[in-house]
């Protein structure tokens, strides 16, 4: 997938009233945070905006060009209207070249697991991994095939294969996905596995084995009348 790139001007006016009167000629007002110095009060084309970062994630990377300089950024926030969902504003976060960073990166599971085309329910409670790297080297996202996953068995943070130069921040424990019997199945085996040790010979209340006299019983006599 190619960078996306968003023009952008510089800000001059401040506070509410300017930031609608920009949104009324169809821009976004913006603010470009960077690792030093003062943010950088930007605004940009709404329409652009929306149709440029429509597939982008948290962890991806777009250059933002304003009046001839470009930054290397994240979207780390929009702000939108709650009763129609427009865009009020929007808020990037500056990445340098060169330095590490760390960054929340999205998991996408895929595969049909082999434990949940025999009766067993797939849980996947884990949706993004945190991972340390240069900008460069920072995945949009993780795949993870799960397709071999068989009943009673999960996927970890530490299955994951990340690329070269990706360090892993996450706790390497956490779960990704995990198959297990439906609980009804789960229920069936513990009844069926109680009802065969109540059944064994001298459990509490199992039938008497063959020539036992049931208790109370008088014991029978050998010795001829």
């Amino acid at each position: 997938m190619s960078q996306v790139v968003l023009q952008a001007k510089n800000r001059q006016g401040r506070g509410s009233a300017e930031a609608r009167r920009i949104r009324r000629t169809g821009r976004i007002p913006a603010v470009l945070y960077g690792r030093t110095g003062a943010p950088l009060s930007i605004d940009l084309d709404g329409r652009e905006f929306l149709n440029g970062v429509k597939n982008v994630s948290e962890s991806t990377i777009v250059k933002v060009e304003v009046e001839g300089k470009s930054y290397d950024a994240f979207v780390k926030d929009t702000q939108r209207n709650i009763v129609n969902g427009s865009i009020l504003h929007v808020d990037f976060y500056e990445v340098e070249s060169g330095r590490l960073l760390r960054a929340r990166v999205s998991v996408h599971i895929h595969g049909t697991p082999a434990g949940v085309r025999e009766g067993g329910i797939l849980e996947s409670p884990l949706h993004e991994i945190e991972v340390e790297c240069f900008p460069k080297d920072l995945p949009e996202r993780i795949d993870v095939d799960i397709s071999s996953l068989k009943v009673n068995q999960s996927l970890h943070v530490r299955d994951i294969v990340l690329g070269e130069g990706v360090k892993l921040i996450s706790g390497a424990d956490q779960v990704v996905a995990l198959v297990k019997y439906a609980k009804a199945e789960a229920v069936k085996e513990e009844d069926t596995a109680a009802a065969a040790a109540a059944a064994a010979p001298g459990a509490p209340g199992a039938a008497p084995a063959p020539g036992t006299p049931a208790p109370g019983a008088p014991a029978a006599s050998s010795e001829k009348k």
